[in-house]
């Protein structure tokens, strides 16, 4: 049983006595949410992962002086002058291919033939392109001058022994795996990701991909949350619907994870199991939100593992995700907590009204630079976001806005 002397009483049949500010409820589950431990992998799995610890490089990269353009190493000062109407005579004293060495020391009037990559020969200071040569039988001659250093890669030229490459928290992207292979770095130390039970609650739900029948419907927000869960870094784990019973509801929320979703239930109906259980045998810290959608949504604590509870109807499933549960993936996984949306600031092309005292999550589409109203209400309308380009925050203190104020949508691509 909690002691907390925060936790709700239980409010099935009762309605709430009050609600939480979306602020209020925020900043007490920022205070709960702590990035979870480290863990060494495979450079080849990293990509999409986050850097537990800044990376240093040891090495210089690359280590020896290369050649950058196929054709010859030579001694500058042997091309000095050189055009197509005064070629400059070369002898080709050997040839030096990428991965391998050439043991000969260039000297004045000499020049060995260089492939892209490979080590510049001792004596030599400068490549020249193979397209300004002329090759006559066993002498070569030079058609252009080329200056000291030039079409050569100096050691360190991409890195230098010491620089820290990667910072902490990065989100490892394709290139960054690449540089991480350049130093050496086989193996990689990144941050677990948050393993997230999706518990789906209802009698009246079919398996997901279900053809609706009678009067049950197809679950909807378990798919849903799957691939949020994923986007946010987590790893969703859903076997499936759970029956509305306590027993079986209980133990689908203390199944082996760091984050348990549990979707449908939550409110104060009769059968909405869920805080009940959380307060009796966990931390109901809170239940009840002033916001729409989502009002019924909560969270707390059990067994050492954050539960959220999140409404059945899918706009408000989402809505809840993106404010409470998605923050809290975001941060155990070390990601920024703040929403993976862009954003951009259009006109609206009418008013969009709102209440004052609660936050609105209102859908919009973008349409000829304006914003256009979609929904506020209808929680159970899951196309609303499908046709939606994203949505608009109306702030609990705000009546809503004009035809015309400058908005910002939170866009649902990305």
């Amino acid at each position: 049983m909690s002691t907390d002397p925060t936790t709700p009483a239980d409010v099935r049949m009762r309605g709430f006595a009050r609600r939480t500010t979306v602020a209020d409820a925020r900043s007490r589950l920022d205070a709960s949410v702590h990035m979870l431990t480290d863990e060494t992998i495979c450079l080849f799995e990293a990509a999409g992962r986050v850097l537990a610890s800044n990376v240093r490089c040891t090495v210089d990269v690359p280590g020896f002086a290369r050649s950058m353009m196929d054709g010859y190493a030579v001694k500058a000062a042997d091309t000095s002058g050189a055009t197509g109407y005064n070629r400059r005579p070369l002898t080709v004293v050997g040839e030096v291919l990428a991965g391998s060495t050439c043991d000969c020391r260039i000297a004045a009037g000499q020049a060995v033939r260089i492939m892209t990559g490979a080590p510049l020969p001792d004596g030599a200071d400068a490549v020249l392109p193979v397209e300004k040569t002329e090759l006559e039988s066993d002498r070569l001659f030079a058609l252009d001058e080329v200056s000291p250093g030039k079409h050569v890669g100096r050691p360190g030229e991409d890195i230098t022994a010491g620089t820290t490459v990667l910072n902490a928290r990065r989100v490892l992207r394709p290139q960054d795996i690449g540089v991480l292979s350049s130093i050496g770095a086989g193996r990689v130390t990144v941050t677990r990701r948050p393993r997230v039970r999706i518990v789906v609650t209802g009698d009246e739900l079919l398996e997901a991909g279900s053809t609706p029948e009678g009067h049950q419907i197809a679950d909807a927000n378990g798919p849903m949350l799957s691939a949020l869960v994923a986007r946010d870094g987590g790893v969703p784990v859903n076997p499936g619907i759970v029956a509305d019973d306590r027993d079986s509801i209980l133990a689908a929320m203390r199944h082996d994870a760091d984050v348990v979703l549990v979707s449908g239930g939550s409110s104060v109906g009769q059968e909405d199991h869920a805080p009940t259980l959380l307060a009796r045998h966990g931390i109901l810290a809170v239940h009840g939100i002033a916001m729409r959608p989502s009002s019924p949504a909560g969270f707390g604590m059990l067994d050492g593992r954050h539960v959220f509870l999140l409404p059945g109807n899918p706009v408000s499933c989402l809505c809840a995700y993106d404010f409470f549960a998605g923050r809290a993936i975001r941060a155990l996984g070390g990601r920024d907590r703040a929403w993976p949306y862009r954003r951009v600031t259009r006109p609206l092309r009418r008013k969009l009204v709102s209440k004052v005292g609660r936050v609105d999550y209102a859908r919009v589409g973008l349409v000829d630079d304006g914003v256009e109203p979609i929904a506020i209400s209808g929680a159970s309308v899951l196309s609303s976001t499908t046709r939606a380009d994203g949505f608009v925050v109306i702030d609990g203190d705000s009546e809503g806005f004009p035809a015309g104020a400058e908005v910002s949508v939170h866009l649902y691509d990305s």
